[in-house]
Parts: C-alpha cells; sequence; structure tokens
C-alpha cells in the first residue's frame, strides 16, 4: 500500500513536470518558426494543460482500467468547475465576459450532455451494458474539430496584447525539453496509473471512485495553480477560460482518443456522476449569467466549493 501511494506521487510529479516542459519547449519551438503566440497559446499550451488528463485516461483505458479512465475526466471536469471557479471567485469575484456566457459555457454543457448521451446505452435499448465505444470516441473527436476551428475563428478578433508570453530556448534546448517532457509523461503516467490501481484493490473500492476523486484532483493541478496564480494577479477571469477550454478539451479529446483507442465500460460511473457534470456546468453558467454585471460572487463561489464537498462526502459514503 506504501509503496503504491509512493509510486502514484512520483508518477503525479513527474506528469506535472512532464508537462511543463513539454509545453515550454514545443512552445519555443513553434516560436523560432514564426508562429503567432497566440496560436500556441490556444493549441499547445491548452494541450499542455490538460496533457496529464490525456496521459492518464490514454494509459488507463491501453491497460484495460477503463473505471480509472472515465472517472478522471468525469472527476476532474467536475473539479474545474466546482473547485477551480468556486476558490478563484472565493479569492477575487470572476467578471465573466458576454461571450464566454453566449458562446464558451454553453460548450462546456454541451460536452456533458455528448458524455450523458454516449454513455447511456441501456437507456437508449442500444445494449446490455453502458459503453462508450469506437463510434462515441470518433463522434468526441469531430467535436473537437469543430471546437478548434471555432478557437482559431475568435482568435482573429484578439488584440496583440492578449497573447501569451513565451520563452525564448535554444533549438538543442527545445528539443531536450519536448523530449523529456515526453519520457516523463509516459513514465509518470504509467506509476500514477498503477499507483492508483494498486490502491484501489488494496482498499477494496472500484477504480472508478479513485479517478472520481484522488486521480482527479492530482491530473487537475495545472489548471488549479494557473487559476490561483491568474487570480492573485488580479486576472481571475482566466480561470473561467482556463476551466472551459480545459472541460472541453478533457471531454471532446481526452476521453474521444481514450474511447478510440479501446471502448470504455463505465462499470461503476453512473448517471449520478455524469448529471452532476452537467448540473455543475448549468451553475456556471447561472452564476455567470444571472447577475447585473455577469459576475461570479464570492457567495455564488461558496456555494460551488460546498456542492463538490457534497459530491465527495457522497462518494465516500459509498465506499
Amino acid at each position: 500500500m506504501l509503496l503504491s501511494v509512493l509510486y502514484l506521487l512520483i508518477g503525479l510529479v513527474l506528469i506535472l513536470f512532464g508537462a511543463n516542459f513539454l509545453t515550454d519547449g514545443a512552445s519555443a519551438f513553434a516560436k523560432r518558426f514564426n508562429i503567432s503566440p497566440l496560436v500556441i497559446g490556444l493549441t499547445i499550451v491548452a494541450f499542455g494543460t490538460s496533457a496529464p488528463e490525456l496521459t492518464v485516461s490514454v494509459l488507463s483505458a491501453m491497460q484495460g482500467s477503463a473505471e480509472l479512465s472515465i472517472g478522471n475526466v468525469v472527476g476532474s471536469n467536475i473539479f474545474n468547475i466546482l473547485m477551480i471557479v468556486g476558490v478563484t471567485a472565493l479569492v477575487v469575484p470572476i467578471t465573466v465576459t458576454r461571450s464566454t456566457i453566449t458562446k464558451e459555457i454553453p460548450l462546456a454543457i454541451l460536452s456533458s450532455l455528448v458524455v450523458l448521451i454516449c454513455a447511456n446505452d441501456c437507456f437508449l435499448g442500444e445494449g446490455g451494458q453502458n459503453v462508450l465505444g469506437r463510434a462515441d470516441g470518433l463522434l468526441m473527436l469531430c467535436f473537437f474539430a469543430i471546437f478548434i476551428a471555432y478557437t482559431f475563428a475568435i482568435a482573429h478578433s484578439h488584440s496583440a496584447d492578449e497573447q501569451t508570453e513565451i520563452k525564448s530556448l535554444s533549438l538543442g534546448r527545445c528539443v531536450l525539453y519536448i523530449i523529456g517532457g515526453l519520457l516523463a509523461l509516459i513514465f509518470g503516467g504509467k506509476l500514477f496509473v498503477g499507483g492508483a490501481s494498486d490502491i484501489a484493490r488494496s482498499l477494496g473500492v472500484s477504480e472508478s471512485i479513485i479517478g472520481l476523486t484522488l486521480v482527479a484532483m492530482g491530473t487537475s493541478l495545472p489548471e488549479l495553480a494557473t487559476s490561483v496564480v491568474a487570480a492573485l494577479k488580479k486576472n481571475p477571469e482566466i480561470a473561467v477560460g482556463n476551466v472551459i477550454g480545459s472541460n472541453l478539451f478533457n471531454v471532446f479529446f481526452v476521453l474521444g482518443t481514450s474511447a478510440t483507442i479501446s471502448p470504455l465500460p463505465l462499470g461503476n460511473i453512473t448517471n449520478f456522476d455524469l448529471l452532476y457534470l452537467l448540473g455543475a456546468s448549468v451553475l456556471m453558467f447561472i452564476a455567470g449569467k444571472y447577475h447585473r454585471v455577469r459576475t461570479i460572487t464570492r457567495m455564488e463561489g461558496a456555494l460551488m466549493v460546498a456542492a463538490y464537498v457534497i459530491y465527495t462526502a457522497y462518494l465516500i459514503y459509498q465506499l
């Protein structure tokens, strides 16, 4: 048990450092070839913050731990909305732009609906077991392609001063960062998935519970760090964009890729978890929209954090 926890922690550290090095190396490499910093921010940096979820979910799918793969994505998205946005709003109330309310948050709600529909084979009369199959995975990847196209389309409306600041590195260091980051992600991911699976077996609980809680919190650390730092720098609105982008990436790309590689039976991931994710997305929409100046207040932030505590308490009660 102790060795499994050690593997989990070492794996998490490697994943987080690997994602950071890969992002820095790839961004600097792209900059050397005069690729727009904004394009880099919308693609490579966005990929970097979701690399932990991608690594854990894909490796879990390949190793037959479907519940860990799905639980990681669903749990991470719930954590992103309720805890990251909630905690950020407690630090500094978040002003939400009109575009975020009318376009980005509805996309997050759509992604939650897509998972809920694709995961309900039994309810829809499509089979005797709820499975995210390859067709579901390919559908999610199609949604991801649409989301990327939309992202590039709106990029033209952003001014130059909104572009991402990127480190300058030599070509050799770029290659070293990229290779080192990938190796750290792969090796760390294997340790993390193995440790999480062993802990689940040792405690006699399902991998879905571990995925929805421990793994989800661990892989969401990059988003949490980004949002808290942004709030402390008086840019709390970044938190909402960071969370929405990460959630869309997690569902459409991470879960889509995982399901395409290997069909994912839901097992102990239930409609309660999927509906809670949908409800969290709707709650974020309501908190941002139904206010005179489109602001997620400290009171609403406290409500989000309380909702996450209730959800976690329910999962623990189910053990």
